[in-house]
């Protein structure tokens, strides 16, 4: 490349880079702790105010896709041939192997399914690079220590987690064409199923976080060669949230999804809509930023940043992920705002 097209194919992360250094340098060296807030004059107030309630309409925009294919609950229906899917469902033929023939189970429902997530992946990027850029109101971090790298990097880091999507990707299109999922999964008929999803999000909560409970308590040597590898990240980044083990991923992300596949009869929009809400959300409780919406979700027991630093800062709180009340149950719940001033910044 030439030294223009470099600089231009570069620019934004060196603008972002840029933006973070000036702002890293505007914060006292207060003993490691406290850290001046990007604040903005009150002329200013009112489009911050604004900026942060847009960043609310993510949580739509990862949902994109099958909002879009479920408007009216049938306009999938004016995209794709009729023959490319199933209103009812369907319960692929299986051999004496255990396995369907790949030919004959429709794809259409996987493709789409992973679709859902890249797109939700796409919207959830970009509101971290803007977030980041101090480009979506002001930002505060979870903790205090500065954590520097180059956007590009990490991006690159997480997109090619081989503990992440290459291993999440071969479980769903192997489920799928080879006839596993329970036959509702297979259906296009009925929309999206909120109260489906919602089910489908608690139980793989629960399931994971007894699931990580165990790979901390069983033994030393289930941890060191299960989840040890995710607690390098005592500070984690928003990028960090796949970058473990296989086996770490296995326990707590393949195995749940198999076991909440055959608890709910969910259809095939509800398993979308499902799969990108915890695919992204699992990334952004990684998040070195509070986010706008954590104190309310820190009222409705929903999982946030700041919750999720407290157990990689100190390892045995907050094994939940999505949902605080697995941890309220077993009193291993601390509250972030205990550690505020401490280990994590002043006014979580």
């Amino acid at each position: 490349k030439t030294t223009a097209s470099y600089t231009a194919t570069r620019a934004p992360f060196f603008l972002c880079g840029r933006t973070m250094a000036v702002l890293e340098a505007d914060r006292p060296a207060a003993e490691g702790v406290d850290q001046k807030e990007v604040t903005t004059s009150s002329s200013d107030s009112a489009s911050t105010w604004s900026m942060t309630l847009m960043t609310w309409l993510l949580w739509p925009l990862i949902c994109t896709l099958p909002l879009c294919l479920t408007w009216g609950e049938t306009a999938y229906r004016s995209v794709f041939p009729q023959s490319w899917y199933d209103e009812v469902p369907v319960t692929p033929t299986l051999s004496s192997y255990g396995i369907a023939d790949p030919r004959t189970v429709k794809p259409l429902g996987l493709i789409l399914g992973l679709l859902a997530v890249v797109v939700g992946q796409f919207f959830m990027i970009w509101y971290h690079y803007l977030r980041r850029c101090i480009m979506l109101g002001n930002v505060k971090r979870v903790q205090p220590q500065i954590r520097d790298y180059l956007f590009a990097e990490g991006l690159k880091t997480h997109l090619s987690n081989p503990e992440g999507f290459v291993l999440l990707g071969g479980y769903l299109i192997g489920s799928w064409m080879l006839g596993w999922m329970p036959s509702s999964y297979y259906s296009f008929a009925g929309g999206i199923n909120w109260k489906h999803v919602a089910v489908q999000l608690l139980l793989q909560d629960m399931i994971q976080c007894f699931m990580h409970l165990g790979e901390h308590k069983i033994s030393t040597w289930v941890y060191q060669n299960s989840h040890k590898p995710h607690h390098r990240f005592t500070n984690p980044r928003l990028f960090d949230a796949f970058d473990g083990s296989l086996v770490d991923t296995i326990c707590m992300i393949l195995v749940p999804l198999v076991i909440v596949a055959r608890l709910v009869p969910a259809n095939v929009w509800s398993y979308m809509t499902f799969g990108t809400l915890y695919a992204n959300w699992l990334v952004l409780i990684h998040s070195e930023f509070v986010h706008p919406w954590d104190e309310v979700f820190r009222k409705l027991g929903f999982g946030t940043a700041a919750d999720h630093h407290v157990h990689h800062r100190l390892f045995v709180y907050n094994y939940g992920h999505l949902f605080m009340y697995w941890d309220w149950a077993l009193g291993t719940y601390r509250d972030p705002r205990s550690l505020a001033g401490k280990q994590f910044s002043k006014d979580l």
